[in-house]
């Protein structure tokens, strides 16, 4: 299974003031400096002024996870974080971070099989808290995107909680609730194969974390640009209209 480069992590990191996780460990630095950070990134979310930004130079980042199962909360752990950013419609290539994390746990044969992952491939890998403090160091302040949200957020929530005590505060949309409102009864379940077939878009490296993030990139691409034509002009006329869906 091919492993895309990681990206982001390190200069992100020193951009604010942080250090990434391999080198506070040759340091000796506590996790606790990673705790900080993580907090001091969910308290500067959910800013007003956010909603006032066109959508033609809205930053976001479009991300996926790899997990062991279906239940953050039963035990499943995560496996991978794959992301790209976007502003407004354009893909920005060369911003990707891909990383995969030790889940301290075993990898079922059917998640290896739809994965690739193996129980070797994690043991050599970050612990969680420095992968996810990569991840969000990659984040920053800008606004998830996400194909089926609720399984990444709940997962995402569990290991802020796991390894910081704080939540999820970064405003998710969701490339599925975007297609049933601007594609009504176009489709009979809404699953990201069937949108990409519908967008034309190439399925490729499915269920990697970072192709499959690259992937929701370009319907989330498709979408902005179908929102601009109706003259949805900035994140807040996207929700008020999400919440008449």
């Amino acid at each position: 299974m091919k492993e895309p480069a990681q990206g982001g992590g390190f200069w992100s990191a020193l951009r604010r003031g942080g250090v990434p996780s391999a080198i506070a460990s040759v340091m000796g630095a506590p996790t606790a400096q990673q705790m900080a950070f993580i907090r001091s990134l969910t308290r500067e979310q959910r800013r007003s002024e956010v909603l006032r930004t066109p959508l033609e130079r809205l930053e976001t980042v479009v991300f996926d996870l790899e997990t062991t199962g279906f239940s953050a909360q039963h035990g499943d752990e995560i496996l991978s974080f794959g992301a790209i950013r976007v502003v407004g419609d354009t893909i920005m290539e060369k911003e990707q971070f891909y990383t995969l994390v030790n889940p301290r746990t075993a990898i079922p044969e059917h998640i290896t099989e739809l994965t690739g992952i193996t129980r070797e491939m994690t043991d050599e890998a970050l612990p969680l808290m420095d992968g996810l403090h990569d991840f969000m160091s990659f984040v920053g302040g800008r606004v998830l995107v996400a194909h089926a949200s609720a399984h990444d957020k709940a997962f995402l929530n569990a290991a802020l909680w796991k390894t910081s005590k704080v939540q999820l505060t970064h405003r998710v949309l969701d490339t599925m609730m975007l297609a049933k409102w601007l594609e009504p009864q176009q489709h009979q379940t809404y699953s990201l194969d069937e949108l990409l077939t519908y967008q034309g878009i190439p399925i490729q490296g499915r269920h990697h974390a970072l192709e499959d993030a690259k992937m929701t990139a370009k319907l989330w691409v498709a979408y902005v640009q179908e929102m601009l034509k109706r003259n949805v002009t900035n994140l807040a006329d996207v929700y008020a209209h999400l919440s008449h869906a």
